[in-house]
């Protein structure tokens, strides 16, 4: 079974404008299926697409799994399935050992910047960047898939 363990804080807007970053990658990710108990997702990139099945959150570990699809095909199904969308440029970023992702948010969630950490378990200790701010692993609105119809903007 594949897990995902993962904590979300919110980022600095001035810090993280003075951190020197690789080039970040371009997102779009929608939603085939959406409920508080399973996610069903397609992401492209320039270069691949994925889709993800993800199970419902319990702390902060989910069941997650994830396939490669031909970038071609996961256009196709995002045009023709998705329900929902969100679009955001995604930063990897290591600090004291560990890879920070950042997403920059565009469209209607302009303005929202935020850093996920996957972990390999719930207790695991790890450094907090200078740039991170507020945790909101815990706070629903803050999910992709929520953000997705719900966005930033409408808060």
């Amino acid at each position: 079974m594949g897990l995902e363990i993962e904590r979300k804080f919110l980022v600095d807007h001035e810090k993280w404008r003075q951190v020197v970053k690789p080039a970040g990658t371009n997102f779009r990710q929608g939603y085939l299926l959406n409920d508080d108990k399973r996610t069903i997702r397609i992401r492209v990139t320039g270069e691949q697409g994925f889709i993800t099945i993800k199970g419902a959150t319990s702390g902060i570990t989910r069941r997650e799994y994830e396939y490669k699809i031909p970038v071609k095909e996961g256009i196709e199904l995002l045009d023709a399935f998705a329900v929902s969308e969100v679009e955001k440029t995604r930063y990897r970023i290591e600090f004291a050992g560990k890879i920070w992702e950042v997403d920059e948010f565009a469209g209607d969630n302009a303005g929202l910047i935020m850093a996920e950490i996957e972990l390999d378990n719930e207790t695991e200790t790890f450094a907090i960047p200078p740039w991170v701010t507020l945790e909101v692993s815990d706070d629903a609105r803050y999910y992709n898939s929520n953000l997705s119809i719900n966005p930033f903007k409408k808060w």
